[in-house]
């Protein structure tokens, strides 16, 4: 009788093995093949598109004025682009009265960015990139930040304070 119910026990373990087994192939073979939009990282002329997409099919609230065709003095019309850097990257904004604001920054493998970000919006934004804590034979890149006369942003590595 202990026999059979250690085959049982057995058999059943097995069975459940295998079901477990079957569910997650079938799982594998009916899941998303990769050519969803999540699957792959866009490029910034992809973001733009799909942007352009967005705001275009998408209809404002009807309780919403009507948008302006200038901006506004608090709002001045802005181009974003991404800037890369040894250390990292950052999404600029260049506005059109000449001021820089950085929207948003990240550090490359080995570094971070330091806490003291001048974000703007001014005629210059600061950020510092500091190597890892492992790696004291690379100094600390702080940056300035500025959009050119063609409103393209560039940085370059100043004098460290």
């Amino acid at each position: 009788m202990r026999k059979w119910r250690s085959a049982a026990v057995t058999a059943a373990w097995v069975a459940m093995g295998t079901a477990a087994g079957a569910l997650g192939a079938w799982q594998l073979a009916t899941s998303d093949s990769g050519d969803a939009a999540h699957s792959h990282p866009l490029d910034e002329a992809a973001v733009e598109r799909a942007l352009s997409a967005t705001s275009a099919s998408a209809s404002p609230p009807p309780e919403s004025p009507s948008p302006s065709s200038t901006p506004t003095p608090s709002q001045p019309a802005s181009e974003r682009s991404t800037l890369r850097f040894t250390g990292g990257t950052a999404t600029v904004e260049c506005r059109q009265d000449g001021t820089v604001y950085l929207v948003s920054w990240s550090p490359s493998d080995g570094f971070h960015i330091d806490d003291d970000v001048e974000r703007g919006p001014g005629r210059v934004a600061r950020l510092e990139a500091e190597p890892s804590d492992d790696d004291d034979d690379q100094d600390d890149l702080p940056y300035e930040i500025r959009c050119g006369e063609d409103g393209r942003p560039g940085a370059r590595v100043v004098a460290d304070d």
